[in-house]
C-alpha cells in the first residue's frame, strides 16, 4: 500500500512539474526537474521502492532512447535555455511596440501639462522650447481657424513645421471639444488621416499638434481666392475622393468604439505633400460601441453637409457622414460650396440643383468649369455614387466600405495615364 502512494505521488510529481515548465516554465521549475533527472542518474541502480528509483523508473524509456541519461538533462537544458531567451525577446519586441504608441513624457511646466506621442518630428523638443515657440505666434502664423478654435503653422526647425491648434477654454463646449478630439485621435494611425503628435493642456486655454498639411485644404483649393487658387484635374479631384473615403471607412468601420466624425466637409480634409487626402478636425466626433446603431446628442455640424434627419432626431450615426461626403463629392464635381450665395437666392441648395440639372441629362452644365478635361462616363458614374450617398432615407445609403468599393471601381483613362 505505501509503495502504491509513494509511486503515484511521485507520478503526480512528475507530471505537475512538466505541466508548469512547458506552460508556465520558470527558474524554480527547471532547477527542481534538472534536480529529479540528476536523481535518477545518481540511482539508477537503487530499489524501485525510493521516490528516485520510481522516477527513474517513470523516465526508463525516454533513456533508452537516448542511450544516457545525461543526454537527456542536456536536451532539456538546451530547450529550456532556448524557451526562455524567445521569451525574452518577444517580452522586448512588445514592450518596444508599447513605447511607439505610448507617450515620450509628461512634463509640467508654468501650471500646464505637455504630453508627446512618440514621433521622429518631435522627440528632441522639450516642453520649454514648445512653450516659448507658442508665445511667439501671431496673427501671419494662422493657417486656419473653425468654431472650436485656431490652427496656426509652427516652425520647429528650418526644415521642420507643426499645426497647433489652441482652443480657449471657458465654455463646456470647447472643453468638452478637446476631449473629444484626445479620445477620437489618441491611438488612430492611417495614412488618410491627419496624424496626432501630442497636446498641452494649460489653465485657460490647450493646444493640440498635428501634422502639418503642406498643401491645406480642399476647401482652399477649390474656392481660395482667385490669386492663390490652384486648379485640379480630374485625377486629383478622384484621388481626393477615394482618399478622404479611406479614412472615413476607417473611422466607421475599423476603430473600436467606432468614430462618427459629425462634420464632414471640404474644408476638414486636408492635403499632404503628395496630394493625399487626410480627414482632420475631431472636435465634434462622437464615440458609437459596436451594438449602437445611432448616439443620440445636440445637433451640430456645418450647414449645407448635415443629413436631413439629423435635424429632426438629433441622432448621429454613420449614414450622417455617408451623406456628408456625397455634399464634399458634388463639391469636388462642381466646384461649387454648397452653402454658396446663389443658391440661397434661388431658394435652392446644391443637392437639389445638382439633381435637377444632371437628371435632365445636362450633367456638363454642372461639371467646374475649370476641369477641361474628364472621362465623360467616370464622370457620370461618380455622380451616381454621390447620390447614392445623398438618399433621403439613410437605410437606402451605403456604407463607407461600399462607396470605397464602388470608387475603386472606377476606370478612366485619366486615372490610368497618372498612375
Amino acid at each position: 500500500m505505501w509503495t502504491e502512494q509513494k509511486e503515484a505521488f511521485c507520478l503526480f510529481t512528475l507530471t505537475e512539474i512538466t505541466f508548469f515548465f512547458i506552460f508556465s516554465p520558470s527558474l524554480l521549475t527547471i532547477i527542481q526537474l534538472l534536480h529529479l533527472l540528476n536523481a535518477c542518474i545518481r540511482y539508477k541502480q537503487t530499489s524501485r521502492y525510493t521516490i528516485e528509483g520510481i522516477i527513474c523508473k517513470l523516465l526508463s524509456p525516454l533513456q533508452n532512447q537516448m542511450g544516457d541519461s545525461r543526454v537527456i538533462a542536456l536536451y532539456i537544458t538546451l530547450g529550456c535555455m532556448a524557451f526562455i531567451i524567445s521569451k525574452i525577446i518577444i517580452s522586448i519586441l512588445l514592450y518596444r511596440r508599447w513605447r511607439r504608441k505610448n507617450m515620450v513624457y509628461e512634463d509640467g511646466f508654468s501650471g500646464g501639462k505637455m504630453v508627446m506621442f512618440r514621433s521622429a518630428t518631435l522627440q528632441s523638443l522639450t516642453s520649454e522650447e514648445f512653450l516659448k515657440k507658442t508665445l511667439k505666434l501671431s496673427n501671419k502664423d494662422i493657417i486656419g481657424s473653425g468654431g472650436y478654435g485656431t490652427v496656426y503653422r509652427l516652425s520647429i526647425t528650418d526644415s521642420i513645421a507643426i499645426a497647433v491648434k489652441r482652443l480657449n477654454k471657458g465654455s463646456a463646449d470647447r472643453d468638452r471639444g478637446f476631449e473629444r478630439e484626445l479620445e477620437a485621435m489618441g491611438d488612430i494611425k492611417h495614412r488618410n488621416i491627419v496624424t496626432l503628435h501630442g497636446y498641452y493642456t494649460a489653465p485657460h486655454y490647450n493646444l493640440l499638434m498635428y501634422q502639418l498639411m503642406p498643401n491645406g485644404s480642399l476647401d482652399a483649393f477649390l474656392h481660395g481666392k482667385s490669386m492663390d487658387r490652384k486648379l485640379l484635374d480630374w485625377h486629383s479631384r478622384y484621388k481626393i475622393a477615394l482618399g478622404a473615403a479611406r479614412g472615413i471607412a476607417y473611422l466607421h468601420h475599423d476603430c473600436i468604439p467606432h468614430i462618427i466624425h459629425r462634420d464632414i466637409k471640404s474644408s476638414n480634409i486636408l492635403l499632404d505633400e503628395s496630394m493625399e487626402a487626410r480627414v482632420s478636425d475631431f472636435g465634434l466626433a462622437t464615440l458609437m460601441e459596436p451594438d449602437q446603431t445611432h448616439v443620440s446628442t445636440f445637433v451640430a455640424g456645418t450647414f449645407g453637409y448635415l443629413a436631413p434627419e439629423y435635424f429632426d432626431t438629433g441622432r448621429a450615426t454613420t449614414k450622417g457622414d455617408v451623406y456628408s461626403f456625397g455634399v464634399v463629392m458634388l463639391e469636388l464635381l462642381t466646384g461649387k460650396k454648397p452653402t454658396d450665395e446663389a443658391f440661397f437666392e434661388e431658394g435652392t441648395k446644391l443637392v437639389t440643383w445638382v439633381k435637377a440639372v444632371v437628371e435632365d441629362k445636362r450633367a456638363e452644365h454642372v461639371v467646374d468649369s475649370s476641369l477641361e478635361c474628364y472621362p465623360a462616363k467616370a464622370i457620370d458614374y461618380f455622380f451616381k455614387i454621390a447620390f447614392m450617398c445623398l438618399e433621403p432615407e439613410p437605410s437606402q445609403r451605403p456604407t463607407m466600405t461600399e462607396v470605397v468599393k464602388m470608387l475603386e471601381q472606377i476606370k478612366s483613362e485619366s486615372a490610368a495615364k497618372y498612375s
